[in-house]
C-alpha cells in the first residue's frame, strides 16, 4: 500500500497553537511529503530485503542509497532547523519533526543516520571549540559527511559508568583512542565519504564511573585546515549486526585504536563527556519518540488499506460477505490505531514547542526549556511504546496475512520494535522523568501541567464538548492525586524505582487527554464556521475516543502507581 504523508494532520497539529508561518509551513511540508512519498517510501521494503552488508572492513547500503542521500541532503532536508551560522535553515525543531515524521514512516531505515548527525551538529556547536566547528559543522549541516554517537561497550550497555575506552593526550594537543563500541548506527557505510564519530572515552586517571568520562571527535579520515581529507583514521568497523527490523539500516561494532590509536579531539570539558553527549541524546529521544509515532502512522495507513479490500464473514445486517472494515471490532482497532498516533504526535510536537520556546530565549525561555527537559522521556517512552502497540494492531488487522511479510504489516512492527530499546531504555526514562524531572527539587511543573489541563476541560465545556470536558477533569484529578503520592514518598527510593514506568504511562495519558481536546476545540471552531475537511471531524473522533477508551483507564494506572511492587519471588 502506498504511504501518504499525513500533511494535513501534520499542519493542523502545528498549527494549534500557532507561532509558525503558515507559508513556510505549507512549503516545507508540501515538498517533504513528496520526497517521502515519491523517493522513500519506495525503497522501504526493497532495503528490508535487501539490507546493508558487511565485507572486508567495509558495509554497503542497500543499493541505490548513495544516490538518494545525496539528492535528499542536496535539497537541504539535513539542515531544517539547523543553525544558519553554518548553513541551515535556523527553522523550528517543531518544522524539523514534521518532516523527520515523513522521512521515518516512508523508510525508517533511511531515516536513522541523519538523526544522529543532527544531534552532532548541537552538541558541537554548544560544547566544541571554535576550530572544531569551523572545521566540521558547515559538512556536518549540509550532510556532505555523517555522524554517529559511540556510547555503548560490550560490557556498558546503560550504565556508562563502566565504559573502559580510553584517550592518552599526544603531544600536539591531539588525544590517541583506544577501545570498541557496539551498536553503533551508521558507524560505517558507503553514503558520504567522511563519518564523524562522537565517542566517550576515559583520560588517564580519570575519576571511577560516569563523572570520569570525557567526548571526543573522531573522524573516519583525517581533515586538513582546508576542509580536504587526508589519511585514513585508526577507526574500523569488525562487523554489523543481524537484527529483527531496520535491515537497511547498519549497526556496526567499531574498534578504535588497533594500529596505534585512533586521533580525536576533545569536545568540551574533560571528564564532561556524559553532560556533552546528552546534548546530543536528547534530540535523538526526541526523534526516537517520533519514530513511534512515525510507525504507528504507516501501520495505520496499511491496515486501513487493507481492512477496506479484505473481505471476511457478514457484518450485522449484511446478506453477503463483508470487508472487514465492516466489523465493529475492526473499526474499534483501526480506530485506537488512529487515536494514538494523533495522541503520541500531539505530546511530540508539544515537546518541539517548548524546545523552540527554549531557544528563542527572552521572558519564560527557562521555564520552556524546563517543560522541553519533562516531555522529552515522555515523548520517547510513551511514544515508541505506542508505536509498538499500533503496529501490532496491524498485523492484527491483517490476520494471518499479517504473520506473514509479503504483506508489509510484519516489516513494521519489526522495525518499530527498537524504539523502546535504544537511546536509553524506556524505563530509564521513566524514572528520569520522576526522579530528575517531576521532583526536582524547586520545581512545580507537573503542577503546572496539571492546571493547565484542568483548564482545557473547562474550555472544552465551554465549547459544548461535554465527554471530552469530564475526560480532562478527571485526567487532571487523578495526576495531582498521583503527583502528591510521589512527593510523599520523595525519600523511598526503591518505591518510586517500582513506580516510575506506570507513572510515565499515568502521565503521558493524562496529558495527552489534555493534547488531544485542544485539538478537538480548534476542530470544532473549523467545522462550526463551515470547513468540513476530514482532519477535523477525525480530530474530535479521536480525542472522543481516547476519551471513552484510553483516559477511563486512569483510575486504574494510578492505583497501580501508589500499590508499588509487591515482593518479588523468582526462585524455584
Amino acid at each position: 500500500m502506498p504511504y501518504r504523508a499525513p500533511a494535513d494532520a501534520i499542519r493542523f497539529s502545528l498549527e494549534i497553537h500557532g507561532g509558525l508561518d503558515p507559508a513556510l509551513t505549507e512549503g516545507i511540508l508540501e515538498e517533504a511529503a513528496r520526497f517521502a512519498e515519491q523517493r522513500l517510501a519506495p525503497e522501504n521494503r526493497r532495503a528490508d530485503t535487501l539490507g546493508a552488508r558487511f565485507e572486508a572492513g567495509a558495509v554497503t547500503t542497500p543499493s541505490g542509497w548513495p544516490a538518494l542521500y545525496r539528492d535528499w541532503a542536496a535539497a537541504g532536508w539535513n539542515s531544517v532547523d539547523l543553525p544558519e551560522a553554518w548553513g541551515g535553515m535556523g527553522l523550528p525543531t517543531r518544522l524539523a519533526t514534521a518532516t523527520m515524521e515523513f522521512w521515518t514512516s516512508a523508510c525508517m531505515a533511511f531515516a536513522l543516520g541523519p538523526v544522529l548527525t543532527q544531534g552532532a551538529v548541537d552538541t558541537l556547536e554548544i560544547h566544541g571549540s571554535d576550530a572544531l566547528k569551523a572545521l566540521y559543522l558547515p559538512r556536518l549541516v549540509s550532510g556532505e559527511w555523517t555522524a554517529t554517537m559511540n556510547l555503548t561497550e560490550p560490557q556498558a550497555g546503560s550504565d556508562l559508568g563502566l565504559l573502559r575506552s580510553q584517550a592518552e593526550p599526544a603531544d600536539d594537543g591531539t588525544w590517541r583512542i583506544r577501545g570498541s563500541k557496539i551498536f553503533i548506527t551508521y558507524g560505517e557505510h558507503d553514503l558520504t565519504e567522511n563519518i564523524i564519530h562522537l565517542v566517550l572515552a576515559r583520560l588517564p586517571g580519570a575519576p571511577e564511573g560516569s563523572k570520569g568520562i570525557s567526548l571526543f571527535l573522531v573522524p573516519k579520515f583525517l581533515v586538513h585546515a582546508d576542509g580536504t581529507l587526508g589519511a585514513r583514521n585508526d577507526v574500523a568497523c569488525t562487523g554489523i549486526e543481524h537484527k529483527l527490523g531496520i535491515h537497511g539500516s547498519p549497526t556496526c561494532s567499531m574498534a578504535f585504536g588497533q594500529a596505534g590509536g585512533a586521533i580525536g579531539w576533545l569536545v568540551g570539558e574533560p571528564h564532561r563527556g556524559l553532560a556533552c553527549m546528552f546534548t546530543m541524546m536528547n534530540k535523538a529521544r526526541l526523534f526516537t519518540g517520533l519514530q513511534g509515532v512515525a510507525m504507528a502512522e504507516r501501520a495505520f495507513q496499511h491496515a486501513l488499506a487493507f481492512a477496506g479490500e479484505r473481505k471476511q464473514g457478514r457484518a450485522p445486517g449484511a446478506r453477503a460477505t463483508s470487508a472487514i472494515i465492516d466489523h465493529p471490532d475492526v473499526r474499534r482497532n483501526l480506530l485506537r490505531m488512529r487515536a494514538l498516533t494523533a495522541a503520541g504526535r500531539a505530546i511530540a510536537h508539544r515537546a518541539a514547542q517548548a524546545i523552540d520556546l527554549a531557544h528563542v530565549g527572552g521572558p519564560g525561555h527557562e521555564q520552556a526549556a524546563e517543560r522541553a527537559a519533562l516531555l522529552t522521556p515522555i515523548v520517547k517512552a510513551y511514544c515508541s511504546d505506542l508505536g509498538c502497540e499500533v503496529t501490532s494492531l496491524g498485523v492484527q488487522i491483517h490476520g494471518g496475512m499479517g504473520y506473514v511479510e509479503e504483506t508489509g504489516a510484519a516489516q513494521l512492527f519489526r522495525d518499530a520494535r527498537i524504539t523502546p530499546i535504544y537511546e536509553g531504555t524506556n524505563g530509564i526514562q521513566a524514572i528520569d522523568l520522576v526522579l530528575r524531572k517531576v521532583l526536582r527539587p524547586g520545581s512545580g511543573l507537573a503542577e503546572v501541567m496539571i492546571a493547565e489541563l484542568a483548564a482545557t476541560a473547562g474550555a472544552a465545556r465551554s465549547a459544548g464538548l461535554l465527554q471530552l470536558q469530564e475526560a480532562c477533569a478527571d485526567a487532571a484529578a487523578v495526576l495531582a492525586q498521583a503527583i502528591s503520592w510521589l512527593r510523599a514518598h520523595a525519600d523511598a527510593t526503591e518505591r518510586l524505582l517500582g513506580a516510575a514506568t506506570p507513572f510515565l504511562r499515568l502521565f503521558a495519558t493524562g496529558l495527552a487527554m489534555g493534547f488531544l481536546t485542544e485539538g478537538a476545540i480548534a476542530a470544532d471552531r473549523r467545522l462550526k464556521a463551515g470547513d468540513r475537511s476530514a482532519t477535523f471531524r477525525h480530530a474530535i473522533a479521536d480525542a472522543c475516543y481516547f476519551a471513552g477508551s484510553e483516559a477511563t483507564l486512569l483510575q486504574g494506572m494510578a492505583r497501580t502507581v501508589m500499590t508499588g511492587l509487591p515482593d518479588s519471588d523468582f526462585g524455584p
